[in-house]
């Protein structure tokens, strides 16, 4: 097995950070998850299949509040649809096939995606998909059953921050894409994408924003996509 290079190296250093500032909120989703009335193979079982921590925390949301099964499951799936949309930009990278192919599906998230995109080189590609994709549900899992063990141990989780640590390291694989030299692009498409979260956050459900902002750029892609550029407009 060959060494990683330069890059190589660097996906693998952003992985294990992102994975560790991801993982270590699990703690709260288990400490949650129990105090909304789930027992503790309920919690791991979601933590295990559905993966994904934003419909996690919306699913024992709707169940803290009394609602129905059947609105968690809603609500939680609506959420998880962004997760689909990551396939068609992280399978080209992958180009997996068979069970790999299952458990790429499996550990396609906000994270892994991230993290495999912000490199150039396939190589380098690959091992920040696969380090952060396992990194993040080996800790995700294993901090949930802490959480939920714990439980009234902990108090109110989110006194820790974690969440914000969470938030910081997907920010920082973001921000490059936003400050280099050619990143007016970038620059509108974020723009646009916080106005439309911002301004719809009071007037839906938690969770909808994020996917009506993520809309903005896949539509700017798709336009910019099919629009040519003045350079290669015909004569």
């Amino acid at each position: 097995m060959t060494e990683p290079d330069d890059d190589g190296r660097g996906a693998i250093r952003q992985a294990v950070s992102v994975s560790l500032a991801t993982g270590l909120y699990g703690v709260s989703f288990g400490a949650l998850a129990v105090a909304a009335g789930l027992s503790l193979p309920q919690a791991m079982a979601l933590s295990l299949l559905m993966f994904s921590g934003g419909s996690q925390f919306a699913f024992i949301g709707v169940v803290g509040a009394g609602g129905a099964a059947g609105a968690a499951v809603a609500t939680a799936g609506l959420l998880g649809v962004r997760n689909g949309l990551y396939g068609p930009q992280v399978a080209p990278l992958l180009g997996v096939r068979g069970w790999r192919r299952l458990a790429a599906a499996q550990l396609t998230i906000d994270e892994s995606t991230a993290v495999a995109t912000a490199h150039a080189g396939r190589r380098a590609s690959r091992l920040g998909f696969w380090w952060t994709g396992i990194g993040v549900f080996v800790l995700w899992n294993t901090f949930t059953l802490i959480g939920a063990l714990l439980g009234d141990a902990l108090g109110d989780p989110r006194r820790y921050g974690l969440d914000a640590a969470a938030a910081a390291a997907f920010l920082g694989l973001v921000w490059p894409r936003v400050t280099g030299p050619n990143a007016r692009h970038a620059q509108l498409v974020a723009a646009g994408a916080v106005a439309v979260a911002l301004l719809t956050t009071p007037l839906v459900p938690a969770g909808i924003p994020v996917l009506l902002a993520a809309v903005v750029a896949i539509l700017t892609g798709m336009l910019t996509s099919v629009r040519p550029r003045r350079d290669e407009a015909p004569a």
